[in-house]
């Protein structure tokens, strides 16, 4: 017992100390973090700040609401500008914005755009690059025939008559499915057969071929409109079929709810995101009249086409202002939100107009303020963004615990036709897609 008493009474070792003080670091970073709401900061560059810091969730969402060209310009000059800074800052002439970010989703217009940028190629890097997405929209940037190709943009989102949009979709997609993605992907559609939202995710994707769709499929739903007639897709296995309609009619025209939702519930594919504070979101909206200008009434009675579209807007800008005020006062460096009035569309060329949309300031929501004019540009607050990528992408390379853990796919599809997971099929399905210079003469 003396024995006992004596070696509690005896000094501890050197060793033991910095255990203790360890430990006692790191249980007061997860009482401040879990019982008060405070932050992980325990002083940058200890132990226990490099043990816990496993960087934000990066999330891309884009709006399609409506579906025209002018709804897919501002997102996809937008990305092309944010790819750019990514390269540059990082040196690396090949970088792809799927590089950078653990999830995307987008509906209508922002559906197609997330598709191609996340399509993985054949030798599993991202096929296509923001430019070429730019380029994909805009046909010829530069080109003075702008308004003519914007009323050929808009028939791709067309209900009833798949003709002109499965062209298209199946030269930029060929073959591949929701499981040809380098990273999550969310494309929201409305299926009028339950009369409810349905969403199409990698994530289910690779559990089984019943949820498993071909991404021309995938995007032909999403840009059904909702005046037209319903897009009928089917999963590669023929078993689970959807009467789509554009995610434009439902509540999921600004997917970026859906995303968070998806990213905070889904604990296997990202383990340490809790709340939104572990999240960095990037939402690009459609072009519209978001600086408080409002289109005059026509005279005429508004087309379903027209009356989706403003419904798709309104309900866009109320997600907006609920995602911002879930973030609070960490919206602006977690929150960034991208939106352009429809003034610039009347460029005469699709640069012209992507520069100018690039140009304005847009209308955002504050905590407990309402709404003000956003004090930069859509051009400065992609800048900034692609700084903040870059440092989370630093971040996640020095920090031993990952945040992110993407599902596999488990088994492979026994049909030659459907298979796009393994290595080979994605060579054969990237073989059957286009040189992106060959669009313009095609479409």
């Amino acid at each position: 017992m003396e024995a006992a008493y004596a070696a509690m009474a005896s000094p501890p070792t050197k060793a033991m100390a910095a255990m203790d003080k360890l430990s006692y670091e790191i249980f007061s970073l997860l009482e401040t973090k879990f019982l008060f709401g405070g932050c992980l900061s325990s002083g940058p560059g200890t132990p226990a700040r490099a043990f816990l810091d496993g960087g934000r969730v990066r999330v891309l969402a884009v709006d399609g609401c409506g579906g025209s060209a002018e709804d897919a310009l501002l997102a996809a000059a937008a990305l092309a500008r944010l790819e750019a800074g990514l390269r540059k800052q990082t040196g690396d002439t090949d970088a792809r914005v799927a590089d950078f970010f653990d999830l995307a989703a987008g509906s209508g217009a922002g559906g197609v755009l997330a598709a191609m940028l996340f399509l993985r190629g054949p030798d599993g890097r991202p096929r296509y690059s923001a430019q070429e997405a730019l380029a994909f929209v805009a046909g010829s940037v530069g080109k003075k025939d702008w308004a003519g190709r914007r009323g050929r943009w808009a028939k791709l989102f067309r209900g009833g008559s798949r003709s002109s949009g499965d062209r298209v979709f199946r030269r930029v997609f060929g073959d591949a499915t929701l499981r040809d993605t380098v990273a999550p992907l969310l494309v929201p559609c409305y299926d009028l057969a339950t009369a409810a939202p349905f969403v199409f995710s990698r994530a289910d994707a690779v559990e089984g071929d019943a949820y498993d769709f071909r991404l021309r499929d995938v995007c032909a739903a999403t840009c059904a409109t909702g005046g037209g007639e319903p897009v009928a897709v089917r999963s590669v296995d023929g078993l689970t079929a959807i009467a789509a309609a554009s995610a434009g009619v439902a509540a999921m025209g600004n997917p970026a709810a859906a995303a968070i939702t998806h990213v905070l519930h889904n604990k296997q594919e990202f383990p340490l995101a809790a709340g939104v504070e572990d999240l960095l979101v990037l939402s690009i909206g459609a072009g519209s009249a978001s600086d408080g200008s409002r289109t005059p009434m026509p005279t005429r009675s508004p087309s379903p086409r027209e009356v989706a579209r403003v419904t798709a807007e309104g309900v866009a800008d109320m997600v907006d202002e609920s995602v911002a005020m879930a973030f609070g006062h960490a919206c602006g460096s977690n929150y960034v939100r991208i939106k352009a009035s429809s003034k610039a569309l009347d460029a005469e060329t699709a640069a012209a107009a992507a520069g100018a949309m690039l140009a304005q300031r847009n209308v955002e929501s504050v905590l407990f303020r309402g709404r003000r004019l956003s004090e930069r540009t859509n051009a400065e607050k992609v800048d900034a963004v692609a700084a903040e990528l870059v440092k989370e992408q630093e971040r996640r390379r020095c920090s031993p615990l990952p945040n992110v853990a993407i599902k596999q796919v488990g088994t492979p599809r026994l049909s030659s036709v459907t298979t796009s997971s393994s290595g080979t099929a994605t060579a054969r399905t990237a073989s059957t897609m286009p040189s992106p210079a060959s669009w313009d003469s095609r479409q």
